[in-house]
């Protein structure tokens, strides 16, 4: 089952991959549009736009410090590692979803079963934390059951 892990785990690094991918791009774009923005007469829309621009910037620059934190967390994350307990890097399966605790890069699929990456700090991660097989517990009115921990 740690080839399960293992798949887990190089999925959430596309993720970041193609994240940060689009990211650059954005940023690139719009350092582009900024800098091809010609001074026209009404040198207000000049300076507004630039200023556009540069918060677009900015903001995807947040954005890649942001998912430089979640590249910090999967690096700490070990696909081989057991534990019979849900911790940082486990996959749990549950009578509603399977889970696999890392960052939070949503919907992943291996071999057609649905998994879903959620960071240890998210409110069902927070639930899952230190679950074992049988244990159960009640997120937004919902029952959860453990059926398995890998």
């Amino acid at each position: 089952m740690s080839k399960l892990k293992e798949q887990l785990y190089l999925l959430c690094w596309e993720y970041i991959k193609k994240r940060e991918a689009e990211i650059r791009k954005i940023i690139t774009d719009a350092q582009e549009a900024a800098n091809n923005d010609s001074k026209s007469s009404a040198g207000d829309k000049f300076e507004t736009g630039r200023e556009v621009m540069q918060q677009e910037i900015d903001l995807n620059l947040a954005r890649l410090n942001e998912l430089n934190k979640l590249k910090l967390v999967l690096e700490k994350i070990l696909p081989v590692q057991k534990s019979a307990t849900a911790l940082p890097g486990s996959v749990v399966l549950t009578n509603n979803g399977n889970y696999y605790i890392t960052i939070g890069a949503g919907l992943l699929k291996v071999d057609d079963t649905v998994y879903y990456a959620i960071s240890a700090a998210s409110p069902i991660g927070t639930k899952l934390a230190g679950k074992k097989a049988d244990d159960e517990f009640t997120l937004n009115g919902k029952r959860y059951i453990v059926e398995r921990v890998i």
